[in-house]
């Protein structure tokens, strides 16, 4: 059953039916947790006791770091399952992967710099752990790039995945830069084999947060997909149909 429904989701066709049912309740699900979880954070959670208010932009900068992270082993993964079982769609989800962490990461860069310069008095440093989150963006847009870089899409298709599983080294090092090396970057708060050193009346917003992320992740993913998906199989007689069903009446 498992490894029939892996194949069906391999369908590009299949694949945009069944997820369209998804998108409705992944929105309302990230913007309810993103929307609590930013009031709880910047409204009610407690001031630090060395930062200030300042210490608040976690809220933004946790979550976007973490996804970015995530997100470049879904690109990965995908572009895998594209070279060893040729399926189109996988190649699809890789492409709308790379955008949308291209975008995360540099959200995660930008509010670093934001939080740096109250904290460390500078905006950037050349830092381990931003320093590998630099070359993240760079493996992202290195994917991108390929993926117009050439006439044929199946071979920037291939290209793309083997950048994105060579990339995957810079991964673990972002992880463990903190304990690697002397860095100015604070170690991980949140642990999950042991305790967590953030207070818990920080932590329950920020876990909010990064739940509200994921959902809002997931939608995205799925949305751009979607949308590569017809472009790719427009000329179809399904893909049609969906795109006529999807341009309002007026505009026909």
């Amino acid at each position: 059953m498992a490894w029939q429904w892996f194949h069906r989701l391999g369908s590009p066709r299949w694949f945009y039916w069944k997820t369209g049912a998804w998108l409705p309740w992944l929105a309302i699900a990230s913007g309810l947790l993103l929307s609590a979880g930013s009031l709880w954070g910047l409204g009610f959670a407690p001031q630090d006791a060395k930062q200030g208010d300042s210490y608040r932009i976690i809220y933004i900068h946790v979550p976007a770091a973490f996804l970015a992270l995530a997100g470049y082993y879904i690109m990965a993964i995908s572009g895998a399952i594209g070279l060893i079982w040729k399926m189109k769609l996988s190649y699809l989800v890789m492409r709308a992967a790379a955008l949308i962490g291209a975008v995360l990461t540099f959200i995660s860069l930008f509010t670093g710099a934001v939080w740096g310069k109250p904290t460390w008095g500078t905006y950037w440093v050349w830092d381990a752990r931003i320093t590998s989150m630099l070359i993240l963006l760079f493996l992202y847009i290195g994917v991108i790039a390929l993926s117009r870089a050439f006439a044929r899409e199946q071979v920037a298709d291939k290209a793309c995945a083997i950048l994105a599983l060579v990339g995957t080294v810079n991964i673990p090092i972002i992880y463990k830069s903190v304990d690697w090396w002397f860095t100015l970057h604070q170690p991980a708060t949140i642990k999950l084999t042991e305790s967590s050193s953030i207070d818990p009346s920080m932590f329950y917003p920020l876990l909010t947060m990064i739940i509200g992320f994921y959902c809002f992740y997931a939608w995205a993913l799925l949305l751009h997909t979607r949308n590569l998906v017809l472009q790719r199989e427009w000329r179809t007689n399904w893909a049609q149909q969906a795109l006529a069903d999807r341009t309002p009446a007026a505009d026909r």
